[in-house]
């Protein structure tokens, strides 16, 4: 039997089981450095093992069940949690974690891993792959050690290796990119959060100039500032967005956001006047901030013969870095071009009356100020009764929320003075703050697929209409 969606992030166990008796509060001494030394949640373990067999793993496709994968890997890292002891966690966090990932970093820039993958990822020893990378046999010998004892890549002989599927993406541009990026630009910002929220008395940040990002770079730039002063940066920062959206399944597709139904259907396809005067064809969808078009291009895969113009709005520099294939695609692509227009979303939307305006992983990278200034521009050119905003965010649930929605809420607070948001506070910024109508949530906690960022759908709201 295949999980439900529910139970996708987390286990249906509760903390505790009936057949283990909690102890008193108060019998907790901790002076008694024991506790160490023992499992974490031991009453949880003989539960989690039985859940996991419950569910009959061998008839589940992992490659094709999303929802099956992630269950069962979010119950075997339960599992692992509670076996753990204080003692092995604190291990892992600050010695075992740390050390891999700057591991993963020095071969990444010294191409060790591509040396990894070649000859079809064939076994090779330490001393084959240090004369190519021209390192020191014996560093390189304690690195892959290491390596192979977190599983990122197969001991296979005394001083060989190989790589397993996690390390040979280690040679794809979007995972090297990532890891260079946190390594650059995000772990310098947290590494300094605890210094900086003591000098605020533990005060979230609330700005995007004034926050552990600036703190910890020593810098008066803000986060975006940082990105566009170095080529480096802007393309370890592109990396790391195709990396993260990669796996998830379709903003567009049904089971997400039934974008048919909500965009396509009730179309009106009739010209508007451009601002010279002359008509130009209705626009579908314009995808505010959408850096390279990646969200236009899954949504052009999935709707081919979509009505209407598809936009792609972001800073010229951003948008240089746009495939020459996104605006001319070829006879056997997407049959229409997407055009590329250049805009600052803290100024008025030269598009108006679309049919949907798209912000992807936008509001998220600012203060809710910031926020209602991009909305109040998105707000005053759609068309009332016709014209929707999407937000493809995350949305985080009020209880049992899952950890990639909470580290990106705290990196949100370090890079930005920023947050992630559960619906209530979307519904805040969005209704009580913007003026608008949250007319639907799709996809994310409560909306259909658990694990991927939801869609809150949006319109004018009435009150704001009969002004108009």
């Amino acid at each position: 039997m295949a999980p439900s969606v529910q139970e996708i992030y987390h286990d249906t166990v509760d903390n505790t089981t009936p057949n283990v008796k909690a102890s008193p509060s108060s019998s907790f001494d901790p002076n008694d450095i024991s506790i160490n030394a023992r499992p974490c949640d031991l009453g949880r373990v003989s539960s989690l093992i039985d859940d996991i067999a419950s569910y009959n793993w061998g008839d589940i496709d992992f490659s094709k069940d999303r929802n099956a994968r992630i269950s069962l890997l979010s119950k075997a890292r339960s599992l692992v949690a509670a076996l753990e002891t204080p003692r092995e966690t604190l291990i892992r966090h600050i010695g075992a974690e740390t050390s891999n990932f700057y591991t993963i970093v020095i071969g990444i820039e010294t191409n060790l891993f591509h040396e990894m993958a070649k000859d079809n990822g064939s076994p090779k020893t330490v001393t084959h792959l240090a004369s190519a990378i021209s390192f020191d046999p014996d560093l390189l010998r304690r690195m892959l050690r290491h390596l192979a004892a977190m599983n990122h890549i197969i001991q296979t002989g005394s001083d060989e290796y190989r790589p397993n599927n996690f390390s040979k993406a280690l040679t794809t541009s979007p995972i090297a990119g990532s890891y260079q990026f946190y390594r650059d630009i995000c772990l310098p910002a947290m590494s300094n959060l605890h210094k900086w929220l003591k000098t605020k008395s533990y005060q979230s940040p609330q700005t995007i100039i004034d926050n552990p990002f600036t703190f910890g770079h020593q810098t008066s730039q803000t986060f975006f500032e940082v990105i566009a002063s170095s080529e480096k940066n802007n393309q370890h920062f592109n990396n790391h967005m195709v990396a993260y959206c990669q796996g998830q399944p379709a903003w567009c597709s049904p089971e997400v956001y039934p974008a048919f139904d909500r965009l396509i259907t009730g179309f009106d396809p009739t010209p508007s006047s451009s601002s010279d005067g002359s008509e130009e064809e209705a626009t579908l969808l314009v995808d505010i901030g959408g850096n390279v078009g990646h969200d236009l291009l899954t949504f052009s895969s999935c709707y081919p013969s979509h009505p209407g113009r598809l936009v792609l709005q972001d800073l010229p520099s951003v948008l240089s870095s746009a495939p020459p294939s996104l605006s001319s695609p070829s006879p056997t692509s997407s049959p229409r071009p997407i055009e590329l227009h250049p805009h600052n979303f803290f100024t008025p939307q030269p598009i108006l009356s679309a049919r949907a305006y798209y912000l992807h992983h936008i509001l998220h990278d600012w203060p809710d100020s910031k926020c209602l200034s991009i909305l109040s521009y998105i707000k005053r050119a759609m068309k009332p009764g016709y014209s929707r905003l999407l937000i493809n965010e995350s949305i985080i649930p009020e209880r049992k929320a899952g950890w990639e929605a909470t580290y990106l809420d705290l990196y949100m607070m370090v890079l930005f003075g920023a947050r992630e948001r559960t619906e209530r506070e979307w519904r805040v910024l969005l209704e009580d703050g913007a003026g608008l109508k949250v007319v639907g949530v799709y996809g994310g906690p409560g909306g259909g697929v658990e694990g991927v960022e939801g869609v809150l759908e949006c319109e004018v709201a009435l009150e704001d209409e009969e002004e108009q």
